[in-house]
């Protein structure tokens, strides 16, 4: 089993973006600096913000690029290249709009599904890093995906996410220390939404987050 080194949260910086669908990743690294007592500060040389703890026995840099979503490569290759840090050794959160609301799914490697957060650090770190994978839902169009990430959540799905950062939470020990098969068991007892479902909505994995901050 090989530990995480590095968590990082997928999100656009500043208070037009915070409580977006799109910030999934942001929430998720916020609980867990909350649950155990980091604090990010904003480091220059990384282009993001850093926080730094230990999760059961593992020492774990926690990230928050501020380059805006679509250049998040640029962050993690930075943090990861200082700290030596290999793809397998990072954890990316980032909303999925290819799952339902409340729904979590942790996996290794993979293509980017359209997310082009996702789509620049495979350009800078290659694909083998993990992922949780937050469900948002999607707008049943792909015209509408842009507006859609970037727009907050009504109360009943944004209750939902917040079910499902809890769920991550109670694993986040043995997905850290690289126990991902028992975190897997536990979060994928929901089923994913599925492919007739995702073929009417028009989209696949494939839809491109347009946008000029997404």
């Amino acid at each position: 089993m090989t530990a995480f080194k590095l968590i990082v949260g997928l999100g656009n910086p500043g208070s037009k973006y915070e409580e977006t669908r799109h910030n999934a990743g942001f929430f998720l690294l916020d609980e867990i600096a909350r649950a155990y007592g980091a604090n990010f500060s904003a480091e220059k040389k990384f282009h993001g913000e850093v926080a730094r703890s230990t999760i059961a026995t593992a020492d774990v840099r926690l990230l928050k690029p501020a380059t805006f979503m679509n250049l998040s490569g640029e962050s993690v290759k930075a943090v990861a290249g200082f700290y030596r840090i290999e793809p397998e050794q990072i954890l990316v959160a980032h909303d999925e709009l290819d799952l339902d609301p409340g729904t979590v799914r942790l996996k290794k490697g993979g293509g980017h599904g359209g997310h082009n957060g996702l789509r620049d650090i495979i350009s800078h770190l290659g694909k083998e890093f993990w992922r949780v994978r937050l469900g948002i839902g999607h707008p049943g169009s792909a015209g509408q995906v842009a507006s859609f990430v970037l727009k907050r959540a009504p109360k009943s799905e944004a209750e939902l996410l917040v079910r499902a950062i809890d769920e991550v939470m109670s694993e986040i020990t043995s997905i850290v220390t690289g126990d991902t098969g028992k975190a897997m068991q536990s979060l994928h007892r929901k089923p994913e939404k599925s492919k007739s479902e995702t073929d009417t909505a028009g989209t696949g994995s494939g839809v491109d987050r347009q946008a000029g901050s997404s």
